[in-house]
């Protein structure tokens, strides 16, 4: 009861911000811009238990059955000429499943980040904080996704990250590029016994309004000190905005994890589709086909013969109720080459049906 109470406040104040703030909106816009952000949802399946639905590698609308806040958060953004800043604090089901290994407040730190601009007459900043990944074209904030639940493959990279970035855009804002230098794997305070870092970059590409082509990269150590131990991810996509209704989304996730102690080399790959198509300026649907193929278990451990190798669909459909509140309902179907999943009577299957819906209140 008390957590239902909770998203109603929250839902409640995030619309009276949201209202007022339309006020204020065309006057000279402050040092200090404040926004936040609110998404309730519910998510029923007939095999999974209350938490984790079911899936292990499921990190965001994790609760099953049950009425939940997957993130809910206040932030404050502060930009001046040369300088800029953020901090975002949260909490909710994607808070608890992506920083289950941070400690104390560090478990509400969605972003902390400031930002110096190199150069007067160019576009080069260098910031350092926590930021949102530089990894894929899916983020926290469900509003900013075509799709209610996250992809397999987003669900299982980075969010998040922690560490030093420097990037530049060209004046003609075709070109975005950046190099960094991270914590590790999806972590704010470095592993325990691991002090090596790691690196990265992205590199995006729009040529036109249509076309947005991306590369990103990771290169590090993700465990506790173990030595010999790497791993080499990278992150390819490209969206074209085929018209104002369809737009279409590729995206190709491969990695490699090497060991020089076990002298091995294991692979995942996963490829993913995202359909597009806006009915109407308030309703849109959305159509996913994903397959994660990560049979040595480096990233999602089964125990089974195959491994990790599921393929999944999923139908989404988003309604804008005003500017500020979006309702969203999605039905999604994974498949996989073991029984990794279980059904009614606690027996093994190899399917997973889910229901979801969810509220997004946004200022």
């Amino acid at each position: 009861m008390k957590c239902i109470v909770t998203i109603i406040s929250w839902c409640i104040c995030l619309t009276v911000v949201a209202q007022s703030n339309d006020t204020t909106e065309k006057q000279n816009s402050a040092a200090i811009q404040l926004s936040g952000y609110a998404e309730i949802y519910y998510q029923h399946n007939t095999n999974g238990p209350v938490t984790n639905n079911d899936a292990s590698f499921v990190y965001s609308h994790d609760n099953n059955k049950q009425l939940s806040v997957n993130l809910a958060f206040v932030k404050a953004a502060y930009k001046r000429d040369r300088i800029r800043a953020n901090l975002a604090l949260a909490l909710g089901s994607y808070m608890r499943a992506n920083y289950a290994g941070e400690q104390g407040i560090y478990k509400q730190v969605l972003e902390a980040n400031f930002g110096w601009k190199l150069s007067k007459d160019n576009n080069l900043w260098l910031d350092a904080g926590v930021f949102t990944s530089h990894i894929g074209f899916e983020s926290a904030i469900g509003k900013d996704c075509w799709t209610l639940s996250r992809s397999i493959a987003a669900d299982n990279s980075p969010y998040f990250e922690t560490g030093v970035k420097l990037s530049y855009t060209s004046p003609n804002e075709k070109w975005f590029m950046s190099a960094l230098l991270l914590t590790g794997w999806q972590r704010i305070q470095m592993l325990k016994g691991n002090t090596s870092p790691s690196f990265g970059h992205q590199i995006q590409y729009k040529p036109n309004s249509k076309w947005t082509i991306n590369s990103s990269s990771f290169i590090g150590n993700p465990t506790a000190g173990i030595k010999g131990v790497m791993r080499y991810f990278h992150n390819f996509y490209a969206i074209y905005q085929w018209s104002n209704r369809i737009g279409l989304i590729g995206g190709f996730d491969l990695g490699l994890q090497t060991n020089t102690q076990t002298k091995r080399g294991q692979i995942w790959y996963t490829p993913v589709l995202m359909l597009q198509y806006a009915a109407s300026d308030k309703m849109k649907f959305a159509l996913r086909t994903e397959s994660y193929q990560d049979a040595n278990g480096v990233m999602i451990a089964t125990g089974t013969q195959h491994g990790f190798r599921v393929k999944g669909i999923s139908l989404n459909v988003d309604y804008a109720i005003s500017k500020h509140i979006l309702w969203r309902a999605e039905i999604k179907q994974l498949q996989s080459r073991d029984f990794i999943f279980t059904k009614q009577g606690h027996l093994p299957t190899q399917n997973l049906f889910t229901a979801l819906t969810a509220f997004a209140v946004s200022f």
